[in-house]
């Protein structure tokens, strides 16, 4: 082999190097304000609840879950919803 093509090696070489190094040469972006995560938490606590009253709602129509269990567990559920409802609507994680 010729030099040329050892010489194009090491090119092809060395520009896959920087292009995949790049990154970590980058300014880090700087992170969203602490608010956008409490709204995010809010957020998926209310959807949190929701899903799991649907799925206590299903077992209890399976069988799984007594009346009692079902209204236990529902009102824990509603109660972890309003109250991330409530925060939502007071405005709690807006920047």
């Amino acid at each position: 082999m010729t030099l040329a093509v050892y010489l194009l090696g090491l090119g092809v070489i060395a520009a896959a190097s920087l292009f995949v190094a790049a990154p970590l040469f980058r300014p880090r972006a700087a992170a969203p304000p602490a608010s956008d995560g409490v709204r995010e938490r809010w957020e998926r606590q209310k959807r949190q609840a929701l899903a799991a009253i649907k799925e206590a709602e299903l077992d209890h129509q399976m069988g799984k879950l007594s009346d009692e269990d079902l209204a236990g567990m529902r009102a824990r559920f509603e109660a972890q919803a309003l109250e991330a409802m409530a925060a939502l609507e007071r405005g709690e994680g807006r920047s």
